[in-house]
């Protein structure tokens, strides 16, 4: 029999027992801060019809691009998801009896064709919330401050970049931009970070936009820094005032809650995505150490609306945490691992007394394993020590005896003897007749 080369798809990956230990610690950690903050948990399925994804609600030409789609036994056009943004959005738009705001949570797998890269793959965990129904920078700055809290809580120091697409779309405008070009234009102004900016400008030279209109975005990128560029545009543009007047309020919550200094003002920040329609935010680790964002969002009021087919707006705003970079993150510091149990027990020759003994802890709260095989002494306290098992318990012949058993820590060495009565618990069984 020829034997089969097992590889996993190219993208994804196993996590083993301890990579997977941090991970679920992350996610328990996150769980924690969003409930905190009042977010209800939500579950959404993977699979869902091509067009509900490909809507123009969507996440945008890059992404659908990158769109696993398939084809079930009856014919039906379905996807992956790749976000949890729009399965949450068709879950609100078909459930109008929610009590709004409606604020949820939800941690899941997203699949994207896409390229591969560090804490990047085909196969990736999102973090998600999003709040309906309130329509001030009130939902943006909790979002914000919830991103604060949760990365404290991992030990992942990191910057919040914002920006507002009125902003940036009413001075795209003023600039001379058509409408119909001015989202092309945005996703190449979002790529300043990445590729600087004499190379965004050789981009816009092939997009068609006029000399002058070009020589003045170039201008915009050297300038537009603070506040004071962009009221020079307000009386010109209404999209210009309400982007300015919706900063300034977010700044306010900002400062109230004394994060203003975590989060950076960025004129040219605009997340790609034609979802957004107001505040957009992008989280970066503080050290730099990798480049691409571990957690982004923004307000997206027109989604829910455009897929139940009307011009409602539902006030939304969003934030989505990215597990896999920011594992990527955390192991890099080389933190230690949390153990993945609290208590390892050694029975020489004593299995059902082992048995006993790990219910009555379990019974307690702890997190036991018992040593099935036939491992020496020696040899199971090696992987006691080399998994940062704290107790190891020995049960063998003199402990039943004594009814006591040897609990040892790991970490001083010292050891105990622990009072238990070995006697077997009887089951009570009831014949039928």
């Amino acid at each position: 029999m020829k034997k089969m080369d097992y590889q996993n798809v190219r993208g994804t990956q196993d996590y083993l027992p301890a990579a997977e230990g941090i991970r679920r610690n992350m996610k328990r950690t996150l769980e924690d801060v969003f409930s905190q903050y009042g977010c209800k948990p939500l579950e959404t399925p993977i699979l869902n019809y091509t067009d509900l994804m490909a809507s123009k609600y969507g996440g945008g030409a890059e992404i659908l691009e990158e769109m696993y789609t398939l084809t079930d036994r009856g014919k039906r056009d379905l996807a992956l998801r790749y976000d949890l943004t729009i399965p949450f959005a068709k879950v609100v738009a078909m459930n109008p009896t929610l009590t709004m705001p409606f604020k949820r949570y939800e941690i899941g797998k997203v699949f994207r064709d896409g390229p591969i890269k560090a804490g990047r793959f085909r196969e990736f965990t999102q973090c998600d919330v999003d709040i309906v129904g309130v329509d001030t920078q009130v939902a943006e700055a909790e979002c914000m401050l919830m991103a604060v809290d949760a990365c404290e809580k991992l030990g992942l120091p990191m910057v919040i970049h914002y920006n507002n697409r009125k902003l940036l779309t009413g001075m795209l405008a003023c600039i001379g931009v058509e409408k119909e070009k001015q989202s092309r234009v945005i996703l190449t102004i979002d790529k300043l970070e990445k590729i600087g900016a004499s190379n965004v400008v050789k981009e816009l030279h092939t997009q068609g936009l006029s000399q002058q209109v070009t020589a003045t975005i170039e201008a915009f990128l050297q300038a537009g820094h603070s506040m004071d560029y962009f009221k020079r545009y307000a009386e010109e543009s209404v999209d210009v005032q309400q982007g300015i007047a919706e900063i300034e309020a977010l700044q306010s919550f900002l400062t109230s809650l004394a994060i203003e200094k975590q989060c950076v003002f960025n004129p040219f920040l605009a997340r790609g995505l034609e979802i957004y329609t107001s505040t957009v935010y992008e989280l970066f680790l503080e050290d730099g150490t990798i480049t691409s964002s571990i957690g982004s969002g923004g307000r997206y009021d027109q989604a829910i609306g455009g897929l139940i087919g009307t011009d409602e707006t539902f006030s939304t705003v969003g934030i989505s945490f990215g597990l896999d970079v920011m594992y990527e993150a955390i192991r890099s510091t080389n933190q230690p691992a949390s153990p993945l149990v609290d208590y390892y027990i050694v029975p020489l020759g004593k299995q059902t007394e082992a048995l006993l003994v790990a219910r009555e802890l379990r019974e307690q709260g702890y997190r036991v394993e018992c040593e099935w095989s036939s491992k020496n002494l020696r040899k199971a306290l090696t992987k006691a020590n080399k998994e940062g098992v704290k107790y190891v318990i020995i049960i063998g012949e003199e402990e039943v005896e004594q009814n006591l058993y040897k609990r040892k820590d790991m970490q001083s060495g010292e050891e105990q003897r622990i009072p238990f009565r070995f006697a077997k618990k009887v089951v009570q069984t009831t014949s039928i007749q």
